[in-house]
């Protein structure tokens, strides 16, 4: 007598499950277990992995799950597992679970409707769940009468493959339910089964499953009321154990075996399902590939002059040699579907990339149109992308517009049908510090002391608990020497790693030539028909699937955005447009652009480690932008190749190719092995290695496996010999390759992506307005990125005009080559729908005249009075006669009289409201009939307005009252080298870092914005001038770390404010006097008393007052007597604000500190 486990839950049963796959599957075969079930609940997310991992320890899979169903109404849902018993089982379980989520899902929960069972039943053994199942819930009500009809209902649809679950865990009324059932059992001849119900591996595991469930439920361990759906007996019992527990009930236990021995599921596993294309009547994929690959090879070589008529037969001749390859292994059908929806995308403006990845380097891809590279200019390989001599699945990643990506693979779910076509799911799992501030909260832990832990983690990917101890001293020592971080790290251990929640991939997208629910359930959220795959990539990929990458790149549209905008100018001027495809790739403006290092917003050059690299490469042809995107990476950067290629390149090192017949493979890379590519085309010219053999070569050295590469090296040094080569010279090349091999990068992806480079810069070299109008309205919701472009524009010399209610449009708009006109769309608080209609108001019935008219004219439902508001605040109404604080002041009347006359319009009543509030659009009128005008705000109210609707300072800066007292001590920010500084600035945010004890806090001084980072125990010191909005001056010192924008951070040593550095003890005080400039128009007795009084308010022993008189005829300085003497402070400079123009008060100095930098 034995027993199978057919109830059990692993980790991907993401609310109460915490077994792990590869470990429950040790477990099985250290139990001598013969067959064992996997039952999630709702689902199959774990089948492929829990199939593999148990035939990899020789115990029989079994596949099933645990489905909510239906029969009448909600309320009385009940639980069933459901087994498969072969492959069309599990099909009808896929379709089941499939329909759940789409038609059947309330509140988030999935439900089968009892009915469906009847039509995907086949292949399904059911056993009804112990706990809420159908006949479990009908005991409790003890009628014999329902309880067999119920039966009847279920024997009829599953006639022999229905069996009711007993458990013996410690639940509550489990013992009345399993009398119950045994009663039944033998009245209605009803098969019982043993279950343990299974949620974890262990006894000891059931803290660490408690905690797991209040994780996702929200309680704490202690708490009182969270419900205690489960006890410490669910775990993977041994045979014996069960056998000993059900030892009254054997013919339970025999039955599970007996199950076991009817499910016989095998996964298709090693076996590719590719979808077909849709091909004309008596036409073949491989002929339509090889027609379509022919005429497109055509057009490119009777369009590309430097294909001439001789060397076009290697062209064909490749392209022989790989449209063989595609069509023996199947793949036809796959190039085409890439080859359609990129045709369909381009016919409908939807910007695609040049290539990606090894996919760049096949000839027929080029020739259907799919990459946009000649792969034999630049000796890109086919073998690299698909390999005849070991056989994968193609995986072409194609680059799409981001705002567009969706509207692609809407075409392709209505072209291959919506039930064919799915995005891919991807699993969360709990993570080091993650998994310790979910454990801390449900052990009750206060949020300090977990905050602390977790912040002692190193933030490094692939950090785990383990790692840190060893990385992290203090946190060794805390869980040595604290109870509290012991028993927090010894739980958390248990459930790091465990899948937490279900997402969808960025870009994978599956295509099936069945509907996908025949080879796996599909999950979506409620009320969407946007379904993802219950299978993550892999296991798409294991049942023989293949998936096609749709990704998102920025960088297309704002391609498309510039060219747009150079276009609809050239159209205007009868002047030739301009195709990117065709611009020169050997422009000196562009290679001028790059190496002055001007390549803020071009792909792949911005970052500053890329411009250093750029600064010492100095490319200038296109093979070295190649090189470029190759080069920029740790294992060059750290290797000293990059210092090999840059000396090489620039004639300082000689450059060598290691054998004659090497030259042509080196020669663009100075002598320098930096592609794969490269490896491979060494193995085929000294050793006679076919590409195939040479791409498994280079395989091999990536792996690095001893054995493997022994071999090898064996093969490539008799081939070496063989052709020729001395056999020392041989190990001597096979060596280099070896070593260099762990540093090549993929040039078919780096010469595309180089490409897309070349083009930014082209853009940006040529148009320069247009370029960074795009690139502004691509970011204009990233207000940081905003900042950082408008530094570039300011230093290009392009001016950006402020937002305009009468001028701009949504996105940034070119008005000249020499300047942009702002953006509505990047205003805070104002929607795309309520700036739509404004300027379809306004391009369809000309500008609006004043607020009035506004107001009058628009849908004030869209653009209301929060959005006017801020379009008022952010200056975009500058233009309607008046200051910006009176139309705020008369926005509440506009909007009134503007719903007032659409009620009159809408019941008949004659239109008072141009008559008595404000003219039509037609009329002219001094606006100071129409507005009741208040006092304009200040300064520093109207761009603090600014930055509340625009995130950052437009019109003037904060700083700019202390522009000249600053920059007597302090430097700016723009262009800020490494060493010591002082630097002042307005705080922006302040953020606790997530990586170590200190806080990043970001300054803005209207040139840059920087972070200064403050350890704690000086933030704690500086608390009281750390506070949003505040202008600060640092001391401190600036360095070099990519991780911060622009590449630098400054360590703050000292912080003081304004009124910090003025007082006479501070060090870096220059005060010498205040100077006070009165003219002889403005002067009289009111004036002078106010003066007096401000003075002699402030009065102090510390800077002299001294007045410049101004007469129509002369100017005289009087110096004060030191009884005026007086302390300056930002409360003196704004009393006397209040009745001078900031022009007229005056802080002098005395020199400026030595060591400002």
């Amino acid at each position: 007598m034995s027993f199978v486990h057919l109830h059990l839950h692993t980790e991907f049963s993401l609310i109460d499950g915490m077994m792990k796959i590869k470990p429950l599957a040790a477990k099985a075969a250290e139990l001598s277990m013969p067959a064992i079930a996997v039952t999630e609940q709702h689902h199959t997310f774990s089948a492929v992995k829990f199939y593999r991992a148990m035939q990899s320890q020789g115990v029989k899979p079994l596949i099933g799950s645990e489905i909510k169903v239906v029969k009448n109404n909600l309320n009385e849902a009940f639980n069933i597992i459901l087994l498969c018993q072969h492959f069309e089982g599990y099909q009808n379980l896929s379709r089941l679970i499939s329909k759940s989520y789409i038609e059947g899902q309330h509140r988030g929960i999935p439900f089968v409707q009892y009915k469906w069972l009847k039509e995907n039943n086949e292949g399904l053994i059911v056993i009804d769940c112990a706990d809420n199942g159908s006949l479990s819930n009908l005991f409790v009500q003890q009628d014999e009468s329902k309880v067999e009809k119920e039966f009847e209902d279920w024997s009829s649809l599953f006639s022999n493959r229905y069996y009711l679950e007993l458990q013996r865990i410690g639940a509550k009324g489990q013992n009345n339910h399993i009398n119950q059932a045994i009663n039944y059992s033998e009245k209605f001849n009803i098969p019982v089964v043993a279950s343990n119900n299974a949620r974890f591996i262990n006894e000891d595991d059931f803290e660490a499953h408690e905690a797991r469930v209040c994780i996702y439920q929200g309680y704490t361990l202690n708490d009182t009321r969270r419900p205690k759906q489960y006890t410490s007996q669910q775990y993977l019992r041994a045979v014996e154990e069960m056998q000993e527990l059900f030892s009254d009930i054997p013919e339970a236990l025999e039955n599970t075996v007996k199950i076991a021995q009817r499910c016989n599921i095998e996964f298709c596993l090693g076996e590719n399902f590719l979808p077909h294309f849709p091909v004309n009547e008596n036409e073949t994929e491989d002929q339509r590939l090889i027609d379509d690959a022919k005429i497109g090879l055509q057009k490119i070589i009777d369009d590309d002059e430097k294909i001439t008529k001789e060397n076009s037969s290697k062209y064909f001749s490749r392209l022989d040699i790989e449209i063989d390859v595609i069509t023996k292994m199947g793949f036809s059908g796959y190039f085409l579907i890439v080859a359609d929806f990129i045709r369909w995308a381009k016919e409908n403006e939807i910007p695609v990339g040049p290539g990606r990845g090894s996919g760049a380097g096949s000839l027929v891809a080029y020739a259907l149109d799919i990459t946009e590279l000649d792969p034999l200019e630049y000796d890109l390989l086919f073998e690299r992308f698909l390999n005849p001599e070991r056989v994968s699945l193609p995986d072409f990643d194609i680059d799409f517009c981001m705002d567009r990506r969706d509207e692609v693979i809407e075409y392709v779910a209505i072209k291959y049908g919506r039930d064919h076509v799915s995005q891919i799911i991807t699993y969360g799992t709990m993570a080091a510090k993650a998994v310790i501030r979910d454990v801390g909260r449900v052990l009750g832990f206060p949020y300090g002391f977990v905050d602390q832990l977790a912040k002692l983690i190193p933030f490094d990917i692939g950090m785990t608990l383990d790692k840190a101890m060893d990385e992290e001293k203090e946190l060794l020592r805390r869980y040595n020497s604290e109870e509290d971080v012991k028993s927090l790290f010894d739980l958390a251990k248990k459930l790091e790693g465990l899948s937490r929640n279900a997402g969808r991939h960025a870009g994978g997208l599956v295509i099936a030539p069945k509907p996908l629910s025949d080879y796996m359930p599909l999950y979506c959220e409620q009320g969407s028909h946007a379904t993802v795959t219950q299978f993550d990539m892999g296991d798409v990929e294991s049942i023989g699937l293949v998936k096609f990458d749709f990704l998102g790149l920025r960088t297309l549209t704002i391609i498309d955005w510039t060219l747009r905008d150079i276009n609809r100018i050239k159209k205007l001027q009868n002047e030739e447009e301009i195709n990117i495809r065709k611009i020169p790739l050997d422009d000196s403006a562009t290679y001028a652009l790059i190496q002055r290092m001007d390549t803020t917003a071009v792909f792949q050059l911005e970052s500053d480690g890329m411009k250093k690299l750029v600064s010492r490469l100095k490319p200038d042809v296109f093979d070295d932008l190649i090189a470029l995107v190759a080069l920029f990476r740790p294992g060059p950067l750290q290797s000293g190749m990059v210092d090999d290629f840059v000396e090489r390149k620039h004639g300082r090192a000689r450059v060598t190719y290691m054998h004659d017949e090497l030259e042509p493979a080196l020669k663009p890379t100075y002598g320098v092995i930096l592609y794969q590519e490269q490896v491979m085309q060494i193995a085929q010219v000294l050793a006679g290695f076919t590409l195939g053999a040479a791409d498994l070569l280079r395989r091999a050295m990536g792996k690095k496996k001893p054995e493997e590469m022994a071999k090898q090296r064996t093969i490539f040094v008799e081939g070496s010999v063989n052709r020729g080569v001395d056999e020392r010279q041989a190990k001597m090349i096979f060596d280099l390759m070896e070593k260099f091999a762990g540093y090549g990068f993929n040039k078919s992806h780096s010469a595309a992506y180089a490409l897309v480079a070349y083009q930014t810069a082209w853009l940006k070299a040529h148009y320069p307005a247009a370029f960074m109008a795009a690139v502004l309205s691509s970011d204009m919701d990233n207000t940081d990125k905003v900042v950082m472009l408008f530094e570039e524009t300011r230093r290009m010399k392009i001016e950006v005009i402020p937002p305009s209610i009468n001028a701009s449009f949504y996105s940034f708009t070119v008005i000249n080559e020499k300047s942009i006109q702002y953006g509505l769309g990047a205003l805070k608080g104002v929607g795309a729908a309520a700036i739509d209609s404004l300027i379809e108001e306004r391009e369809e019935n000309g500008q609006y005249e004043n607020l009035f008219d506004l107001c009058k004219r628009i849908d004030l439902r869209k653009a209301n009075k929060r959005v006017l508001d801020a379009l008022i605040k952010s200056g975009a109404m500058d233009s309607l006669g008046a200051g910006r604080s009176t139309l705020n002041e008369n926005l509440i009347k506009a909007t009134s009289l503007a719903e007032q006359h659409n009620k009159d319009i809408d019941s008949g009543q004659n239109d008072m409201f141009g008559l008595e509030a404000a003219p039509s659009s037609s009329d002219k009128v001094d606006s100071s009939s129409v507005y009741d005008v208040v006092k304009d705000w200040d300064d520093k109210q109207r761009v603090m307005y600014e930055k509340e609707t625009l995130g950052f300072y437009l019109s003037g800066h904060p700083i700019n009252r202390y522009k000249q007292e600053l920059s007597h001590m302090t430097r700016k920010l723009f262009g800020i080298k490494k060493g010591d500084v002082k630097v002042a600035g307005y705080i922006m945010s302040i953020r606790k870092s997530g990586m170590r004890e200190e806080y990043d806090v970001k300054i803005d001084d209207n040139t840059s914005r920087k972070v200064v980072v403050v350890k704690s125990d000086d933030y704690e010191k500086y608390r009281h001038y750390l506070i949003k909005d505040h202008l600060i001056i640092v001391k401190g010192n600036a360095r070099n770390d990519d991780y911060y924008e622009g590449g630098i951070k400054i360590m703050a040593e000292s912080i003081f404010s304004i009124d910090d550095i003025r007082k006479p003890d501070n060090p870096f005080n220059l005060v010498s006097s205040l100077k006070l400039t009165l003219y002889e128009s403005e002067m009289n007795n009111d004036m002078i008393n106010n003066i007096k009084s401000i003075l002699l308010k402030y009065k102090h022993d510390v800077s002299n007052v001294t007045v410049k008189y101004v007469k129509s005829d002369a100017v005289a300085l009087v110096p004060f007597g030191k009884e005026w003497n007086v302390r300056i402070s930002d409360d003196l400079i704004d009393e006397l604000m209040n009745i001078l123009d900031i022009k007229q008060v005056e802080i002098e100095y005395n020199s400026k500190v030595k060591d400002n930098n």
